[in-house]
């Protein structure tokens, strides 16, 4: 059950109540204003609040819809309306609410990932896949992932671009704490390299295939509202172990540096273009038909983007092997 109240011009209250003639609400006179209480399952809300925005002139300062969720309402005829069932959905607004606390770098973000990278370097140095998982946990790689994703979808180019620079400085302060850390303790012990290490040596195409998956299974786990540090896992285990790598090989083996990094580079387009194809499947958007024209030029300049660098990238690769 949601809770959606519409504040509107007197000269709208027409055109809103041959839209809610067949749906619960109560009404309040304020001044110039009418205070709208509206009542409806969950399953219903899209089609309401798009008939709403048609009905009120929202161009007016005052006028706004707000929609809650009530922890519980006492009325047998709304018991009864909400007993009929509908499933639950996250809608697109939250969605992208979800993504501005990623649109800019704050200074625990970079603290978690600098934590991050030491714990996955420990547990890379160790051979200990549990510490490796741990440092999963901590990396908070996949909210810039899911704002370019969602941003994307809804038409919001800068957005989208500024999740893009920020998920780039987040993997780059990876790389080089790294970097800085294997240096530093190779001054105190001899340093090998092990099979966790190993493992992210060498790069596959098929890692692109799983980043795949792996992206569009994130917005899926956002879009269903499944705990973010359960998908947070699957991207992190696709980014911050090989990026770590990459910093520890530019100390220990130079000269093979480029393979972990291409690794890196593959996951991230993977994972990108994953999280872009969640939204189209899944019809994220806007509601209003030229926001969604834009949105609709915005993803396919951003997949034309990605494919090609994605094709660049293997034969690069081909190149190198």
């Amino acid at each position: 059950m949601k809770k959606i109240i519409a504040t509107i011009r007197k000269e709208d209250l027409p055109k809103v109540e041959s839209v809610l003639k067949d749906i619960i609400y109560f009404s309040e006179k304020e001044g110039d204003l009418v205070r709208i209480s509206i009542y409806v399952r969950d399953g219903e809300l899209d089609d309401l609040i798009d008939k709403l925005e048609n009905a009120i002139d929202l161009r007016y300062k005052k006028s706004m819809i707000e929609i809650y969720t009530p922890d519980f309402v006492i009325s047998p005829v709304l018991n009864r309306s909400e007993e009929k069932g509908s499933e639950e959905k996250v809608y697109v607004e939250k969605l992208i609410e979800s993504t501005k606390t990623y649109l800019k770098l704050d200074i625990s973000e970079i603290a978690l990932t600098s934590i991050a990278s030491m714990v996955a370097l420990t547990g890379l140095f160790v051979n200990n896949v549990a510490i490796i998982i741990g440092a999963m946990l901590l990396s908070p790689i996949l909210g810039p992932i899911h704002a370019f994703a969602i941003n994307t979808a809804v038409g919001k180019v800068k957005n989208a671009v500024r999740s893009i620079v920020n998920l780039s400085i987040l993997i780059i302060m990876v790389i080089f704490f790294s970097f800085l850390a294997t240096v530093s303790i190779s001054h105190f012990t001899e340093l090998s390299l092990t099979p966790e290490i190993l493992a992210r040596m060498n790069f596959s195409f098929i890692y692109t295939l799983m980043a795949l998956f792996l992206g569009f299974a994130s917005v899926f786990a956002l879009s269903k509202e499944i705990p973010e540090g359960i998908a947070g896992v699957a991207i992190a285990a696709a980014l911050l172990p090989p990026a770590v790598v990459t910093g520890i090989s530019l100390v220990l083996c130079p000269s093979e540096f480029v393979n972990p990094l291409i690794l890196t580079f593959e996951n991230v387009l993977g994972l990108m273009a994953g999280s872009l194809l969640a939204t189209l499947l899944l019809n994220i958007g806007p509601r209003r038909y030229y926001k969604k024209v834009v949105a609709r030029k915005s993803i396919i300049r951003a997949s034309l983007i990605l494919i090609a660098l994605l094709i660049l990238l293997y034969v690069f690769s081909l190149f190198l092997s």
